[in-house]
């Protein structure tokens, strides 16, 4: 994977949470009615007083979030919209792959759906593939095993090619952005769901692996409510500066234009913690489950060890399973990986 596997997301990466074996899953509290480290939504009330309302001083203005930040993401307003459904690439008994297109700001995102030949309106999963170079990417590359596996068990699947990959337009200012704009790929990808007539438009989830298992923390930090449920194989760091330092550090071209843009994490550490979903795991309302191999030397397990901990820590309803010997891809364990998958989704009304 190459570095740029995870300049798109951000996450604190250190503290160890006891691993747990295959089939024991580690999972926190069920989620509270607090929900610690979110900002309150009540401002506490003004003081009253004989002031006539002319002469009340204005309130302070709120800063305006950084345009390359989580927060940016948390106040834009989406218009995934437009799906269009072009040629069939593939058909069988069970669903058939066609290629579509949605809207994403001002661009066109290309894609697969797969769509189930049993009645609907189906579930449906957005799809959020790892780092694979774009050079080389094709439409529907990667995730292939999941998009089988899913669309044959009833769910509409939405495999999201990201905005620079395969059909969808350029965005040139990518790489210099930390990628965050393929999480607003992701969030307008669920938006574009909900307009066919095929998916029940209150049962969309996430499912993502190593780069897109950050994409689905950082949607699930920016929109919360969006989906119903989030599933990640893999995942990167969910602190930018983890990821930063793993893969983009070694780009000198890329890493550089970012430092001069941005600064140095440790000069600037503002910035890098409002890329970071860890720092925001509060706004969370989904269920996640978190997959992870033991001896994956690509995504340290740490990484994902930490995210429990942040999560659990915050009240909210996560899961983890790790897979003794599994490396980043998953082998044998993949088949249970993907039936406590479709379990947990179906637990959780998908």
């Amino acid at each position: 994977m190459k570095w740029a596997v995870l300049a798109v997301l951000g996450l604190t990466a250190a503290t160890a949470c006891t691993s747990a074996d295959e089939t024991a899953p580690q999972q926190s509290a069920p989620p509270t009615n607090s929900s610690p480290g979110r900002p309150s939504a009540n401002p506490s009330s003004p003081v009253t007083s004989p002031i006539s309302p002319a002469t009340t001083p204005p309130p302070p203005s709120t800063p305006a979030a950084h345009p390359v930040s989580l927060q940016a993401l948390m106040a834009k307003k989406y218009n995934g919209g437009d799906l269009r459904v072009g040629r069939v690439l593939a058909r069988n008994a069970a669903y058939t792959r066609y290629f579509v297109t949605y809207r994403s700001g001002a661009l066109r995102i290309s894609g697969i759906m797969n769509l189930p030949t049993t009645p609907g309106p189906h579930p449906a999963l957005v799809l959020n593939h790892g780092y694979i170079d774009p050079a080389i990417y094709t439409n529907g590359r990667g995730l292939m095993r999941e998009q089988d596996y899913l669309a044959r068990r009833g769910y509409v699947v939405l495999h999201t090619d990201y905005r620079n990959h395969a059909q969808s337009s350029d965005d040139p200012r990518s790489e210099l952005d930390l990628r965050l704009g393929y999480t607003e790929d992701v969030i307008n990808a669920v938006h574009a769901l909900r307009t066919s007539q095929s998916v029940d438009p209150e049962r969309i989830g996430l499912l993502g692996r190593s780069m897109g298992g950050g994409i689905t923390y950082n949607v699930l930090v920016a929109q919360p409510g969006l989906v119903k449920a989030g599933v990640v194989f893999a995942p990167v760091s969910s602190d930018a500066v983890d990821n930063f330092n793993r893969w983009t550090r070694e780009d000198t071209q890329v890493s550089n234009a970012i430092l001069r843009t941005y600064g140095e994490p440790a000069r600037n550490p503002a910035f890098w913690r409002n890329l970071s979903a860890i720092n925001f795991f509060g706004r969370v309302t989904e269920p996640l489950l978190i997959h992870h191999g033991a001896s994956d030397s690509t995504c340290p397990i740490a990484w994902s060890r930490e995210t429990l901990a942040a999560l659990k820590s915050a009240g909210k309803d996560a899961t983890m399973y790790t897979y003794p010997g599994e490396e980043h891809a998953f082998g044998p364990a993949w088949p249970t990986s993907m039936a406590r998958t479709v379990s947990f989704l179906k637990r959780h009304g998908l």
